[in-house]
């Protein structure tokens, strides 16, 4: 086919507002297509790098939630807590209790380390799989 047979078939799209044309001429076919330019509204830009919150990446071992409840950092109201930032603590070493249906659920280390981050309050109501301490192993 022809480039001019091809542009008056453009400049025929343009004038007639269509989107897509399709055309045979004896064993030649052509077909062309718009692109029509999307137009966004009331869509927040995505910030670039340098705009974007800072996420804090925690490091170290993390301790997650079991379940979902509420945890205590101490056996009973007016004790000390089990751990303490900075204090080392061993695999099994109790670490908080998590309520769950009135039943009181021991939250346990998994590996040894120091506490670097207590990541929960008292009586904070905590989902499964929720952050709850942070150590260096």
């Amino acid at each position: 086919m022809d480039i001019r047979k091809i542009k008056k078939l453009i400049d025929l799209m343009i004038e007639s507002d269509l989107q897509a044309i399709e055309v045979k001429e004896g064993d030649q076919a052509i077909s062309l297509t718009r692109r029509t330019p999307v137009i966004a509204s009331n869509v927040p830009a995505l910030p670039t790098p340098a705009e974007a919150p800072v996420v804090k990446t925690p490091r170290g071992a993390i301790e997650t939630s079991p379940m979902v409840g509420v945890f205590y950092a101490a056996p009973s109201p007016g004790e000390p807590p089990f751990v303490k930032v900075g204090q080392t603590v061993s695999a099994g070493d109790s670490l908080g209790i998590i309520e769950a249906m009135k039943i009181m659920n021991p939250i346990e280390a998994t590996q040894s380390g120091v506490i670097e981050e207590i990541l929960v309050k008292n009586g904070e109501v905590i989902q499964f799989g929720q952050p709850l301490f942070r150590y260096r192993a």
